[in-house]
């Protein structure tokens, strides 16, 4: 039957990802396109692994050559050459999803096929001679260098189509000042030589910089494999294990739904790797619990995206970051798992005080889950099998093995153990459509770094990084000779840096943009470089939650029928916990033991304080101690939260002293009702509970 006019489309889980998630918009091809694009990405999933236990013999370049070579035509053939902004954000384009343009035709068009093709010339042009092509890097030809100026541009085409126009316009930008720097008075400090053409197209095309940089190194060879994983655990079953899981371990209390979903966005995370992805698939099938709990739709949102982003947030899969931060600190990934476990363990405690306080706020009750009454031990002792490859990833890199083995291992394994369950077992169809995932879902990735390695290359040959670190610190110095007043407003500078950065790129490129950019101005404050770099990172990945465009709350709105805008203030509520601890791990030397640096002792007392601020906050926010709190009590928690994080003796001492004025006052006026606030119960009523349904 077909769809009234006046009727908007109900959009499945799939359509909303495409529409709000920021490195993935796209095309859904027609099966005579599609065939022979699964198959290059099954290949290369096939050639992906082949590299991991039977190296190339002419080195990593020639693999990243080969790796471009392969995915880069993809880029152009399965993502659109326009644009779409989020319905959400246009509110007068709904019902225009993206399921209509396959209606219409979603192939490829001529253009295309022409761009396909050009990149793979481009690409493969080197692979004709390589050894020879490498030895000219210092003199290359001119025909080295037209073949370096159209990767750039396809590169950035690429970038443009799988993320938007600002990445694309920070790369023109930084290619203008490495042409263009030498033309700079001499006395500014962003000044340099400049570099002509030739030097540029030759830096950026035929050595270890620029494109085949690192940033495409890591895509390369840890990135794929994570998401050829999480391909292979989604086909297996794994992603449904956990929700059921999730369901069958909290219920009974009213705040067991909102403890399911933060749980279960956990556990989902491991298989999507992205916040707004997470949130989109666990709201397709929590939303509902939630609603018929009383929880409204912007609640119900922002209780999805923190969820959802804190997925990408916790070990033992973080975001596509990480992976950046190991190669740039030369440490182990485990090392890198290891700096996230206590903020994890922070953010998570701040939803969980958030979801216990919302539940008796606002009245929510116990929901029988959707598991059909199985327990949690049943579903473990059947199914549990799901979390060994997850376990076996660390454990193999507590072994010594390096990530793309540790994964490549836990791979192979997750398929075998896809056999324990007749309806999900790795068949050659589902086994050939996780390969094919595997590498759809990577190729925005892929342009995303090749590009961000231009603006990598362009700071580190024209010593920019350097040169913009003295002019933040100088900038901060404005507000005064101390040191720490200093810190405090280039952290300040950073952290809203990183923010703004993160609204308009994906959280790979901010990371990158900003590790090369931010970050040496905090190293020159005495930040070490790892909390430098995880600091980063935390407010990278936080931008997917930061209004006002925060994806992973607009998509999460879109799930839930709620106000974007409100549902982006409950996710930011839920979630403030994480824009916070960042700070106590740059601010002090104490600090920096939430990253699990220095004597357990030191470790233990540090995550005490601050989880005591975390749960400070959450009153503070909430509106609840003991019972409902006023603004006395709360402005007391406020301060208490702030003086906790700053892990220092005085700053501890003054914090522990707010919060006991904040509980001490909160008991007074409990004792006496005529002097207390109104309870919250009697001043929020009961929502009503309409029919969500995703629009």
């Amino acid at each position: 039957m077909a769809e009234s006019p006046s009727e908007p489309r109900q959009r499945t889980a799939e359509e909303l990802v495409a529409e709000f998630e920021q490195e993935r918009p796209a095309r859904r091809l027609s099966p005579r396109v599609a065939g022979p694009v699964s198959a290059v990405c099954a290949a290369m999933s096939v050639f992906a692994f082949w590299v991991v236990f039977f190296p190339v013999a002419k080195g990593g370049q020639y693999y990243l050559t080969v790796f471009l070579a392969a995915t880069l035509p993809l880029v152009f053939l399965t993502h659109r050459g326009t644009v779409r902004v989020p319905a959400v954000l246009l509110p007068w384009r709904r019902g225009r999803g993206p399921g209509e343009g396959a209606a219409r035709g979603d192939d490829p068009g001529w253009a295309d096929w022409l761009l396909a093709a050009a990149a793979l010339a481009v690409c493969v042009y080197p692979l004709l001679g390589f050894d020879a092509f490498i030895e000219r890097r210092q003199l290359p030809t001119s025909l080295d260098v037209v073949a370096g100026i159209v990767l750039i541009v396809l590169v950035l085409e690429a970038c443009r189509r799988t993320t938007g126009w600002v990445l694309p316009a920070f790369c023109a930008a930084f290619l203008l000042y490495a042409y263009y720097g030498g033309l700079l008075p001499y006395d500014w400090s962003l000044a340099h030589g400049g570099f002509d053409v030739d030097a540029i197209a030759a830096h950026f095309f035929m050595g270890t910089d620029g494109v085949y940089g690192v940033p495409l190194n890591v895509a390369a060879t840890y990135i794929v494999l994570f998401t050829i994983f999480g391909a292979v655990l989604e086909a297996s079953g794994a992603g449904r294990f956990f929700i059921d899981l999730s369901f069958a371990a909290f219920r009974g209390s009213r705040s067991a739904p909102g403890r399911t979903v933060t749980a279960a966005g956990f556990l989902l995370g491991t298989v999507s790797g992205s916040g707004t992805a997470t949130a989109v698939s666990l709201g397709s099938v929590a939303w509902p619990v939630l609603r018929r709990a009383g929880y409204t739709r912007e609640q119900g949102g922002g209780v999805l995206a923190a969820a959802g982003i804190g997925a990408i947030l916790s070990p033992p899969t973080l975001g596509a970051a990480a992976f950046i931060i190991a190669d740039y600190l030369r440490q182990s990934y485990l090392t890198v798992l290891l700096y996230a476990m206590v903020p994890t363990l922070l953010y998570y405690l701040g939803i969980l005080l958030a979801v216990e306080i919302d539940s008796r706020r606002h009245r929510t009750r116990p929901v029988a889950g959707e598991e059909g009454g199985v327990s949690a031990l049943r579903l473990l002792g059947r199914f549990g099998y799901h979390f060994l490859s997850l376990f076996m990833i660390v454990g193999f890199m507590a072994m010594g093995l390096p990530p793309f083995k540790a994964v490549a291992y836990a791979t192979v394994l997750q398929f075998l153990l896809s056999f324990l369950d007749a309806r999900h077992r790795m068949t050659p169809r589902r086994l050939y459509a996780a390969l094919v995932e595997g590498i759809r879902s990577v190729l925005p990735v892929v342009a995303t770094c090749a590009a961000a390695g231009i603006i990598v290359a362009v700071v580190t040959q024209t010593g920019l990084g350097l040169n913009l670190a003295s002019v933040i610190v100088d900038a901060a110095a404005v507000f005064g000779d101390n040191v720490t007043v200093q810190l405090v407003v280039t952290v300040l500078f950073a952290a809203l840096s990183v923010s703004l950065l993160g609204l308009a790129v994906p959280v790979t490129a901010s990371f990158i943009i900003a590790a090369v950019i931010i970050a040496p101005a905090l190293l020159s404050l005495g930040v070490a470089t790892h909390e430098a770099y995880m600091f980063i990172f935390y407010y990278a990945v936080l931008s997917e939650v930061s209004p006002p465009t925060a994806l992973a709350a607009a998509a999460a709105a879109a799930v839930t029928g709620g106000h974007p805008m409100r549902t982006m203030v409950a996710t930011w509520k839920y979630s403030l916990p994480a824009f916070l601890v960042p700070f106590a791990f740059v601010l002090t030397d104490n600090g920096g033991r939430l990253l699990g640096t220095g004597s357990m002792w030191g470790i233990v007392w540090t995550t005490a304080v601050s989880a005591l601020a975390v749960a400070a906050l959450a009153a503070a926010t909430g509106g609840r101690i003991a019972g409902p709190a006023g603004p006395v009590e709360r402005a007391l928690c406020a301060v208490a939260a702030l003086c906790l994080l700053y892990l220092e003796p005085v700053a501890i001492t003054a914090g522990l002293v707010a919060l006991a004025c904040a509980v001490g006052v909160h008991l007074v006026l409990r004792r006496h009702p005529s002097r207390a606030p109104a309870p919250a119960d009697e001043i929020c009523t009961a929502p009503t509970l309409t029919e969500g349904r995703l629009s």
